[in-house]
């Protein structure tokens, strides 16, 4: 595993020891970036079960400012922090050992906001989607922002749900990727829409 673009291409990148986490292949890591990138002009991105912290450091390494990473396994927290210096991004990046929902609740309060989320929980969990709808009660995505959600390619999450719209679904052999846009307004609009079909409805009968 390795860094594949950016400020820090070509570092080498420690894999979590023990068998518990699935790194993101860097075939994978490739093709993802070029779906959402390839690079960016700042912000801020959550890495919320970081594993390695492959995705999070392979978004510093490509123009954004700032990451935060979560995990709740210390050997991975541990080989996170190991893989930022290894990469020269350490100043940039918070760690923390955490459960994803308590960090959700820590990370509003303290006014946090992300532009870009990567999400690669247990393939036993299948709860992306509440994660992700948990962030927009918090207020923490920024407008338009990108979320990345990983999961076992034979389930499937919806394309569109809460404000949350699929822009990118692909499957490679057992991981499924389904990329989101989240749409801050899109709440307001949708409403919108559903008054003025009743109102037809209400004519038409």
């Amino acid at each position: 595993m390795r860094v594949i673009s950016g400020s820090a291409k070509g570092r080498q990148l420690k894999a979590v020891p023990g068998m518990g986490t699935r790194p993101t292949t860097d075939k994978v890591k490739e093709a993802l970036f070029s779906m959402i990138g390839p690079y960016f002009e700042g912000g801020t991105v959550l890495d919320l079960f970081a594993g390695t912290g492959g995705l999070g450091i392979e978004a510093l390494s490509r123009g954004m400012d700032r990451a935060i990473f979560v995990d709740l396994d210390y050997k991975s927290v541990e080989t996170v922090k190991a893989n930022l210096k290894a990469a020269g991004l350490a100043e940039q990046a918070e760690v923390y050992k955490n459960d994803a929902e308590r960090a959700l609740k820590t990370l509003a309060k303290r006014g946090a906001s992300f532009d870009l989320v990567f999400l690669d929980p247990p393939y036993r969990l299948k709860h992306g989607d509440k994660l992700m709808e948990r962030m927009d009660e918090l207020n923490l995505l920024e407008d338009q922002a990108i979320l990345v959600l990983e999961y076992e390619s034979s389930f499937e999450y919806q394309d569109h749900f809460g404000r949350f719209r699929t822009i990118r679904k692909t499957d490679y052999g057992e991981t499924g990727i389904t990329i989101y846009v989240y749409d801050k307004d899109n709440r307001a609009e949708s409403d919108l829409m559903e008054k003025e079909e009743q109102h037809h409805h209400g004519e038409t009968t």
